[in-house]
């Protein structure tokens, strides 16, 4: 039995996910919140991730490859983001929305999938498949820039859900055929 998403299930989820997303963002009205999750969102924007990378480079060669890795998944994960937006030119929540308030500047126009999400997750995934020893650290942080695009207006739960899907792919396709 083939399951189909009829014109009312996609109204009714549709709903569902843009009154998450109002209650999500809801939470911006507290200047502290918005403050805190603009500057998560913020260091999202790759600050994080290039110095990780610096860090891996600099310590060792074999540090340098788990860099050289992470920079190629990264590019990687930019280009297809880069296309999947552009084609698929689903608007911001606070376009679309007016009871959603925007939180922050976004960096393009369109939403989906969420691109802080996807490289959040890329990076992630790679520095933590070769020092474990990062979990505590980078997955709180990595799940805090997925939930700062929702909290801010930027992006649906389903864009960030497609960015993290759509980055551990890569990630988990990169470390798979290239152990460092």
């Amino acid at each position: 039995m083939q399951y189909v998403l009829s014109a009312e299930r996609w109204r009714r989820f549709d709903g569902l996910e843009r009154a998450l997303c109002v209650r999500v963002n809801g939470t911006s009205r507290h200047a502290i919140v918005r403050r805190g999750f603009t500057v998560v969102s913020r260091l999202g924007d790759g600050i994080v991730w290039y110095l990780l990378m610096l860090t891996f480079a600099i310590d060792s060669e074999w540090g340098a490859r788990v860099a050289l890795q992470m920079a190629t998944a990264g590019l990687a994960s930019l280009l297809l983001y880069r296309q999947l937006k552009h084609r698929l030119v689903r608007e911001r929540p606070y376009i679309s929305y007016a009871s959603i308030r925007l939180g922050t500047a976004p960096l393009d126009r369109f939403s989906f999938p969420s691109g802080h999400t996807l490289q959040a997750t890329t990076f992630t995934v790679i520095a933590v498949a070769h020092v474990p020893e990062l979990a505590p650290v980078l997955v709180p942080f990595a799940l805090l820039v997925a939930a700062s695009r929702v909290v801010l207006g930027l992006h649906y739960p389903t864009d960030v859900a497609a960015g993290a899907l759509i980055g551990f792919a890569i990630a988990s396709t990169s470390v798979s055929l290239w152990p460092a």
